[in-house]
């Protein structure tokens, strides 16, 4: 899933920046089923939110987890590419409107991923389709994953 949790002042988005915003963010992730972006904004007040030690009443700092796909380690170009694209999306509600902020990319494993008790899919597979599809998780044959290693205790 890409998990967006975006900090910012009180008050810096309205319920409708809010949901435009989720969805400018939902339509980059393409192909994926729309129910892997999950986007939380947190208000953070004034007295909480500090930047070098200062109050940062100005200030938005968006962290985003990618888990369903992730960039080739040498990919330098996709990558730049791709913080230029939500650099864009993000504009019009953080840029142009004066703050300050800052973004950053994690990539947890695919496999340390669940939803619903259920382990995604493969990326392009046709169950992944179906989940596109049905815009939810829907079981399906999974292989038994390797047995786990005895522990010795």
């Amino acid at each position: 899933m890409p998990f967006w949790k975006i900090y910012h002042p009180v008050g810096a988005f309205t319920a409708e920046d809010k949901r435009a915003l989720s969805e400018r963010i939902t339509g980059c992730y393409r192909g994926l089923p729309k129910f892997y972006v999950i986007v939380v904004f947190q208000e953070v007040a004034p007295d909480s939110f500090y930047k070098g030690g200062e109050e940062a009443s100005n200030f938005v700092r968006i962290w985003v987890d990618h888990i369903a796909r992730s960039f080739p380690p040498d990919a330098k170009e996709r990558k730049a590419k791709w913080l230029s694209w939500a650099e864009a999306a993000l504009a019009p509600y953080i840029k142009d409107r004066g703050y300050d902020w800052e973004i950053h990319i994690d990539e947890t494993p695919f496999d340390l991923w669940q939803i619903q008790g259920i382990a995604p899919p493969p990326p392009h597979s046709d169950h992944e389709k179906l989940w596109v599809q049905e815009n939810k998780p829907v079981p399906y044959p999974i292989q038994d994953p390797a047995p786990a290693a005895q522990s010795e205790n």
